[in-house]
């Protein structure tokens, strides 16, 4: 008698509600127990919709039309209640903090097995195990909105297999990891893998993760085309990466010379950096200087930079641990951080007011920032203060502006779409495409290739690369290799601050 598998989409075509067309049309997979199975493909091609199927917030939470049938360890997905599929599955989303149930780290652990009822004394052997294998003990008692996306990441991968589910799904998992995090995650995976967990992970950043995976699947319009072995992935000539659009994901090829900066935030470089302070008449002052900014949380010190300077014209990255206080930078640089110290602009003093008109930040969960009701009306809002006049009289923004950016971005034709109908990918690409048109003296992006395809790394290159051209202050926050060596012009390395004496001790 033939086992029943661990997870059967047979034929299934599913329409979001109020969409025109499919998100998946026809799909059919078969995954066994304790397969490791990673999906790939170009953003849009319902990797994150197939994923829901899994885990059953397709039917049971999403709205929409489904056809065909889902079984999850032999029994139909929609006839079985969520809290039955919860005790077998465990779900890390592409944006974590929208999963988060609690505020602090030791309750977000704990909280699937109290919601299933589990022993006290067993959940606290639990969570103690889950910070051990997710090397989260540093993160003991901190809040989880004072952490990190890749914090927040790390987080969520272990709250959503504390349980010992049978079948754990992950949607971009590595999207906000830095090095270092990543190889903790592949660890844990290889680990998961040992002891028999069934795993389906959706990700565009494929390199490492081919090594431990039993198949790799390709999606394209919402169905599978073709599929490859770990082994047979790896030996993949070039050109079917580009024609598939896929990510290579290679380590850095170039190592950026590092701009002015110091203070106990900022990695001092191995050698002298190229550019010198601005104020010592070396190099022109014209981009954005700080000086003394310093901010805390809660009395915990997040961001210490003395000084540093972003030139005009030029691409910055800022790269760095998870926890080294990018984020937070990005929110200071824009206006959205309150800090001690001085910000200047071409030599003249830009309060946090003045930067919240000059500046625009491309967020890591880009939906925070999408507020109509449909990319038209999105662009639209991006570009009624900045580019008033440059509209038709219907309001469309113009060909001469928006069109060909759509185009270049795979967002043409999407006009009537609502933003939140979007995949994580076009989302990101959407708001990307705002900074663009809007025209800001200081630009700051935050991990902007999340969710992104080869072929749409390039077009969010272009991006970077023409607002610099156009003279702006381009800071780029990335973990993203490939997108550094692509984009950017100079590198400004943050560290971690160490933490205070008297801050909480990990519970046992």
């Amino acid at each position: 008698m033939v086992a029943e598998p661990m997870i059967e989409i047979a034929d299934v075509t599913w329409r979001y509600a109020g969409a025109d067309t499919p998100t998946l049309a026809g799909l059919n997979l078969r995954i066994e127990q304790g397969e490791t199975v990673v999906l790939c493909g170009a953003s849009g091609s319902g990797k994150s919709t197939a994923l829901r199927l899994v885990n059953g917030l397709i039917p049971h939470f999403h709205r929409g039309t489904l056809e065909g049938i889902v079984r999850l360890d032999g029994e139909p997905i929609a006839e079985q209640r969520l809290d039955v599929i919860g005790r077998q599955t465990g779900t890390v989303l592409q944006h974590p903090r929208r999963q988060f149930f609690t505020d602090s780290v030791d309750t977000e652990l704990a909280f699937a097995s109290e919601n299933f009822g589990a022993p006290p004394q067993l959940i606290r052997a639990r969570v103690a195990a889950a910070r051990t294998e997710h090397r989260l003990t540093d993160l003991t008692g901190r809040r989880l909105f004072e952490l990190s996306g890749g914090q927040q990441q790390q987080v969520a991968f272990a709250a959503a297999t504390v349980h010992r589910p049978a079948v754990v799904v992950l949607d971009e998992p590595t999207a906000n990891l830095s090095a270092a995090a990543v190889e903790q995650f592949i660890a844990r995976i290889a680990e998961l893998r040992a002891a028999g967990v069934t795993l389906v992970i959706a990700e565009h950043r494929l390199h490492r993760l081919a090594d431990q995976a039993d198949r790799i699947i390709l999606l394209r319009d919402g169905r599978v085309t073709t599929e490859w072995s770990g082994a047979d992935f790896a030996r993949l000539p070039e050109k079917v990466w580009t024609a598939e659009g896929l990510r290579r994901d290679l380590p850095a090829t170039r190592v950026l010379p590092r701009v002015f900066g110091h203070g106990p935030s900022v990695e001092p470089a191995r050698r002298s950096p190229r550019q010198k302070n601005p104020a010592g008449g070396s190099e022109p002052s014209r981009g954005l200087t700080l000086h003394e900014i310093r901010c805390t949380r809660k009395g915990r010190p997040v961001l210490d930079i003395a000084d540093a300077h972003f030139p005009a014209a030029t691409v910055t990255a800022v790269t760095g641990p998870n926890g080294a206080g990018k984020s937070t930078l990005a929110h200071v640089l824009t206006g959205l951080q309150r800090h001690s110290g001085v910000i200047t602009l071409d030599g003249r003093r830009l309060s946090r007011r003045r930067r919240l008109a000059d500046a625009a930040l491309v967020m890591q969960d880009v939906q925070r920032q999408l507020f109509a009701d449909s990319v038209a009306a999105e662009l639209r809002l991006w570009t009624d203060e900045s580019a008033a006049g440059r509209t038709d009289p219907s309001g469309a923004p113009s060909e001469s502006t928006s069109h060909p950016l759509l185009r270049a971005l795979g967002l043409a034709g999407l006009d009537d779409r609502h933003p939140l109908a979007l995949s994580g990918g076009q989302q990101q690409r959407l708001v990307v495409a705002g900074t663009r048109l809007i025209g800001r003296r200081i630009v700051v992006f935050d991990e902007p290739s999340s969710g992104v395809d080869a072929r749409h790394l390039a077009s969010i290159t272009d991006v970077l690369r023409g607002l610099a051209t156009d003279g702006a202050v381009v800071i780029l926050i990335s973990h993203d290799d490939e997108l550094v060596t692509r984009a950017a012009d100079l590198e400004l390395r943050l560290r971690s601050l160490p933490d205070p004496v008297g801050t909480e001790q990990p519970r046992g």
